[in-house]
């Protein structure tokens, strides 16, 4: 295969995303615009963000494998994700937004206290690094087999790419490379499904040669249990990530939190039925794959039916995906680290040069932490086996007591402690001793549901017997939660005081820029695509479509940037005071 098409157009793309990257690197003046685009991000690029923040190549490897054995499960599994989107929309992202916390971490250590803080930064943190080093594996992996590169340097030269434009760019980099991700994977898709249709003779060809159930609802080990313990899973994980919880905070208030969430729902409503129908139409032409093998159906797809050009497209697609997605986690446990550590517990007075080489600093850290993850994945079972079980034993622990405390009055640190501690030691007992001692291992399904529910189940246990002492005592309300609320207030009055007109200045220019660099962006993307149409062998035509849709939509951030209002010096500061909390 000629892979000097493919090569030039990865390369193309990762020079201009890294342009991307340093572009930003003036926009970072301090931890509130690094870390959090200043609170002031739109909601639509937000979404699109936290969109792409979920996909991986892993989405392609580890649920494109799911596809082809089981069929349309996998599009099943995935719609939990829309359900959990819909109740954090609903529920979640806008009471996280009226915490005032920068990050997740930061309401944990107000709310539950510096000890429950520590705890779960160190459980984040490792689970972070294994999750998002697990994904940088696959496209490093379908990078090197498609043009023929050796794995180990290519996971590490990926991955310090993937590093780079982090470290230098913090929040708006990342989004901003983000939505030219969503933009160039959805094009890729959307070339690669009609030239898979048309391979297999069309959509009746298609149905005609696959197993008779290929198109149930559930399928195989993923029973109707899985899928609703899945649903509570990601109303977990999608409302309480601290990857996704920083899109929530990044907002400028409730109300666009909750759109947020709401636009996430909705292309996860749509984008699984387009993502993975092509490894399913994989099943009808070769059928024979078995074991790892089944996790290269989408590569092999691609490998099939797009010609040179189009299938550098397509993997730079996936390497971004998987990118946007690590650059998410990195760019938050970075956050994590500097706002929460080195600021919170080592240096409190740190200025805001300090603050910035430590946060830069860290990302190099916990980047070069995954990518020795990333190396190890093949001696771990691969990647469906490292997601999902992971997953299921830190998910429910980790993410249902800080909801829950989002809530509750009555929720003390140590009953946080316990609850997190039972949890992560029974998931664990079942998942790594149980089948060695006892021969005894749970099933997929008993093993997500007895994850997430355990935790949940011994939350409300908690919230009934500690309704019934205060009943007795009249005392409705946790010490924890009274010292919350205090600092809370005190935080609102801070931030009014202390918002300069200088620093709304900023916020506003650096969302000016941000919209302005997606704009050019996309018009890069279009013309790419454009050019590619004249040098592919087929698909030509829709490429050339795709394009201009592409041209056209570079025209909306433009028009937005547009309508960005600088405050000018004569103004006063008082109406440019951070009021979001209210």
């Amino acid at each position: 295969m000629n892979t000097t098409i493919d090569t030039l157009v990865i390369l193309v793309f990762s020079a201009f995303v890294l342009g991307i990257g340093m572009l930003f690197a003036r926009t970072g003046r301090n931890l509130k615009s690094f870390f959090a685009g200043g609170e002031a991000v739109p909601w639509f690029i937000g979404g699109l963000s936290l969109f792409m923040s979920f996909f991986s190549a892993g989405t392609f490897v580890a649920w494109g494998s799911i596809a082809y054995k089981h069929g349309w499960v996998a599009i099943t599994i995935q719609w939990t994700m829309c359900i959990g989107a819909l109740v954090t929309g609903l529920f979640l992202a806008p009471r996280w937004k009226s915490t005032g916390a920068l990050t997740a971490a930061e309401f944990i250590r107000e709310r539950l206290g510096t000890t429950v803080q520590k705890v779960y930064i160190f459980i984040f943190t490792l689970v972070s690094l294994f999750i998002k080093g697990s994904v940088l594996y696959p496209v490093a992996k379908l990078v090197s087999s498609s043009l023929n590169l050796p794995l180990v340097p290519c996971t590490i030269g990926l991955g310090i790419f993937m590093i780079a434009y982090t470290a230098v760019g913090g929040l708006w980099a990342v989004m901003v490379t983000d939505i030219l991700q969503f933009v160039v994977l959805s094009a890729a898709v959307f070339i690669l499904l009609p030239l898979s249709l048309d391979r297999v003779g069309g959509f009746n060809g298609f149905t005609s040669a696959v197993p008779d159930d290929f198109f149930n609802l559930l399928n195989g080990e993923y029973t109707f249990g899985f899928v609703m313990a899945f649903v509570i899973y990601h109303i977990c994980y999608i409302g309480g990530n601290w990857t996704f919880v920083q899109r929530y905070t990044s907002v400028d208030s409730p109300k666009s939190a909750r759109k947020v969430a709401f636009l996430f729902a909705a292309l996860y409503l749509v984008s699984p039925v387009i993502w993975m129908l092509p490894p399913m139409i994989y099943k009808a032409i070769n059928p024979s794959l078995t074991g790892l093998d089944t996790e290269n159906a989408y590569l092999m797809i691609c490998k099939l039916v797009l010609p040179p050009g189009l299938l550098g497209l397509m993997l730079t697609g996936m390497y971004f995906s998987t990118s946007a997605s690590a650059n998410t986690a990195l760019n938050v446990v970075s956050a994590v680290f500097t706002n929460d550590i080195y600021k919170g517990l080592i240096n409190p007075l740190a200025s805001d040069k300090q603050l910035m080489r430590v946060a830069r600093g860290s990302s190099w850290f916990f980047g070069i932490g995954m990518i020795i993850i990333a190396l190890l994945v093949p001696a771990a079972g691969g990647i469906v086996e490292v997601v999902l079980s992971i997953s299921s034993i830190s998910g429910g622990p980790l993410l249902a007591p800080p909801l829950c405390a989002l809530f509750s009055k009555r929720l003390t640190s140590k009953a946080t402690l316990w609850i997190t501690g039972i949890g992560l030691t029974v998931n664990l007992f079942f998942k790594a001793i149980s089948p060695w001692l006892l021969d005894f291992k749970l099933t997929r399904g008993a093993e997500t549901i007895i994850g997430v529910g355990l935790p949940l189940l011994l939350l409300l246990a908690y919230e009934l017997w500690a309704a019934r002492r205060s009943a007795h005592s009249r005392n409705e309300v946790a010490a924890e939660e009274l010292t919350y609320q205090a600092a809370k207030d005190q935080k609102r009055a801070n931030n009014t005081e202390n918002v300069s007109l200088e620093e709304a200045i900023e916020v506003k220019k650096q969302n000016r820029f941000g919209l302005r660099i997606i704009a050019v962006s996309l018009a890069f993307t279009a013309v790419m695509l454009f050019g590619l149409s004249f040098l592919t062998t087929q698909g030509a035509g829709i490429t050339a479509v795709i394009s201009g849709v592409v041209l056209v939509a570079s025209l909306i951030p433009w028009r937005a940037s547009r309508r960005v209002q600088i405050p000018t010096t004569q103004q006063q500061p008082e109406r440019f005071a951070n009021s979001n909390h209210d």
